[in-house]
């Protein structure tokens, strides 16, 4: 849940719906689905995004392609570096 506003997906304009719509596909599929859902809310950082649309789009479309099964990492190796990042700053999730 974000401590921030939000605009829920019944209130959204067409451009913030095109945004979510269209960096999705680009996500890994373990992504496919939410992990947290509320009716009519775009849950957690997605969701933290939305007073601005176009950068909700790049942002979360540029970590999609940095996740790319056609890079030379793999997804283990991604989660591993991610865990890394996150031991070392010091962040608990």
């Amino acid at each position: 849940m974000t401590w921030i506003k939000t605009i829920p997906l019944s209130e959204a304009n067409q451009e913030l719906l095109d945004a979510m719509q269209n960096q999705r596909p680009l996500y890994p599929q373990e992504y496919a689905g939410p992990v947290f859902h509320a009716d009519n809310e775009v849950a957690g950082i997605v969701g933290s995004h939305s007073l601005i649309p176009s950068a909700l789009f790049h942002a979360f479309s540029t970590f999609g392609v940095l996740l790319s099964p056609d890079l030379p990492l793999t997804r283990s190796q991604h989660e591993m570096i991610a865990t890394m990042v996150s031991v070392t700053n010091r962040c608990f999730y």
